[in-house]
């Protein structure tokens, strides 16, 4: 591999296999306490900690650091990622976030005016959830240093026990969901950069995704979530098979992907199963209650492009059947193609 087993590189924070490795062997190889109380805890790596605070419930708690580039993008700025991307690590564990806090490390000769539409637009977004921001910290430091703006937010949400989800709960028989169209995040920051135009702008999927998860709980039963942020939904689909021992086998012809997506995607050689989303979930479900999950999805704002893309299976791999008939194993990538996204 191209890069210095004795550096931190780019490809460390990346969100792929190398990442996992440096977490494991440098981070939690010299953590001695990783969970309080008996709850899930860092070891977990999942997408957030839960804390008990009684027999019947748990804080649910999450932090983020947020360095996407551009700041502003077509469909969201990082603002929006900051709240949206926090917000959301709490909702697919299940319960409904309450508070943000908010740490920003900004650069000496920044802007004000683009401070403020930050802010009204983590607002904003902490608006669509019920959410509020409670505490937050401030430093300006060199611009030599910064080049603009890094954003660090951590979520809490409150709820019963019995309804926290991880992402390892998957079983054999269990049908796999996708809320929507995915690459959509990643490939609209690599247009935004590279310069790329269509009629029809490409867009961020960046969006707080609890409205999804609140219709799902009403109807189903769901035994496994995860946002598919970096490494995309190639990482999370195994990811959380890894976790619960067992393989999938997905249909191609249902993951839903934007023309735009994939024009851009074969523009730059790049995988879209292996770039950011920022407003999706993949979602493990009891196959009974499958298509109602999936109708309640598609009933809510961002969700009308859910689709069930597969099932559960027995074995250790992601196994996907192609649009021409053949056999394609998707694996986790060793890093996300598109840095800097999130």
């Amino acid at each position: 591999m191209a890069y210095n087993d004795d550096k931190i590189n780019m490809v460390h924070g990346a969100g792929g296999e190398v990442m996992q490795d440096m977490i494991s062997d440098i981070i939690l190889g010299n953590i001695s306490k990783t969970s309080v109380n008996g709850g899930i805890g860092l070891e977990a790596l999942d997408d957030s900690a839960t804390i008990p605070i009684d027999d019947e419930h748990v804080v649910v708690t999450t932090i983020d650091s947020h360095t996407v580039d551009p700041i502003f993008f077509p469909g969201g700025d990082i603002g929006r990622i900051s709240a949206a991307g926090t917000l959301n690590d709490v909702s697919v564990m299940g319960v409904k976030p309450v508070s943000l806090n908010n740490a920003m490390v900004i650069s000496e000769g920044f802007e004000q005016s683009d401070l403020e539409k930050i802010i009204k637009s983590m607002n904003a977004t902490c608006e669509e959830v019920g959410a509020a921001i409670i505490t937050g910290d401030t430093k300006v430091i060199d611009s030599d240093k910064l080049d603009n703006i890094i954003i660090t937010t951590a979520g809490i949400g409150i709820g019963r026990k019995d309804e926290v989800v991880t992402d390892s709960g998957l079983e054999v028989g269990d049908k796999v969901i996708i809320t929507g169209s995915v690459g959509d995040h990643g490939m609209a920051i690599m247009s935004k950069r590279e310069g790329f135009g269509y009629d029809t702008e490409l867009k961020s999927d960046v969006a707080p995704v609890w409205s999804m998860v609140e219709a799902a709980k009403k109807v189903g039963t769901i035994t496994a979530m995860k946002d598919p942020t970096r490494g995309g939904i190639a990482n999370a689909l195994n990811e959380m098979a890894n976790k619960a021992s067992v393989g999938m086998r997905l249909d191609e012809e249902k993951i839903p992907i934007k023309p735009e997506v994939n024009a851009v995607s074969e523009m730059l050689g790049i995988d879209p199963f292996e770039v950011a989303n920022e407003g999706k979930i993949v979602m493990g479900v009891k196959a009974d209650t499958a298509e109602d999950v999936l109708q309640a999805i598609q009933k809510t704002k961002y969700g009308k492009d859910a689709q069930i893309i597969g099932e559960v299976t027995e074995g250790k791999h992601v196994i996907m059947e192609t649009v021409i008939g053949g056999e394609r194993l998707v694996e986790p990538p060793i890093a996300d193609p598109v840095p800097r996204v999130c």
